[in-house]
């Protein structure tokens, strides 16, 4: 396998040098406030991973406001007391994209939050114990015990409420195989992903970097994207 210094300095080269690259790396994960961060928050950041999916993030954000209000500022506990109701009127709720699959998951997801948070003592904690080197074992977990967080959502949401971990963007897969990892274009297996996880701890380990660093230079190394 190519060693990711050689990674690092195709991405530094393309990018305009060390200090260009730099500036394109995200905030260094702050394990202590992703622990600090509110159920209500894990709740609202898996709802806008979900509508995202398949979607015009922009238009998801542009109506930000009005999901806010509309799944009641996404208190867990609040939710899961809902009447059918609630729920049945949120189908005709202008204020948001009316999907009833993914509407409905905000109950389920709701119910997750909550059983994690009773479980660990909220869901940023949760997030916040769980090694980089496992990230396969938490999707897998999303998949299992949440709904609809599975696949690009559940690495997204991982990514978007601060936890250290990889993606296996276009970019990302594209740099592995070049890099000499004998990966499908499109990493979905749990093979593929075994094999994805093994290459980020190797260049843990031999960077010490962290894991979303990693990521973000391997997506930098090529193609012409911002990075993921």
């Amino acid at each position: 396998m190519t060693p990711f210094k050689t990674i690092r300095a195709r991405a530094e080269k393309r990018k305009g040098g060390p200090k260009a690259l730099e500036k394109l790396l995200p905030a260094k994960p702050d394990l202590k406030r992703l622990a600090r961060l509110g159920d209500d928050r894990i709740l609202a950041e898996m709802t806008k991973r979900v509508f995202c999916a398949g979607f015009a993030w922009s238009v998801i954000d542009s109506r930000w406001d009005g999901f806010e209000d509309a799944f009641l500022h996404f208190q867990p506990a609040t939710l899961t007391f809902q009447p059918e109701d609630y729920w049945e009127g949120l189908l005709a709720d202008a204020r948001i994209v009316r999907n009833g699959a993914k509407i409905m998951s905000v109950r389920d997801n709701a119910a997750f939050v909550q059983d994690i948070a009773k479980e660990h003592g909220s869901f940023g904690k949760f997030l916040a114990k769980w090694p980089s080197s496992d990230e396969i074992g938490l999707l897998d977990l999303l998949t299992r015990r949440g709904s609809r967080l599975g696949g690009n959502t559940g690495q997204m949401l991982l990514r978007f409420v601060g936890w250290d971990g990889f993606v296996t963007s276009k970019d990302v897969v594209a740099c592995l195989r070049n890099a000499g990892l004998d990966i499908a274009e499109e990493v979905k297996s749990k093979g593929d992903l075994a094999k994805v996880q093994a290459q980020f701890n190797a260049w843990a380990e031999e960077t010490g970097l962290p894991y979303t660093y990693l990521s973000r230079i391997c997506a930098l190394s090529v193609g012409d994207v911002k990075g993921k």
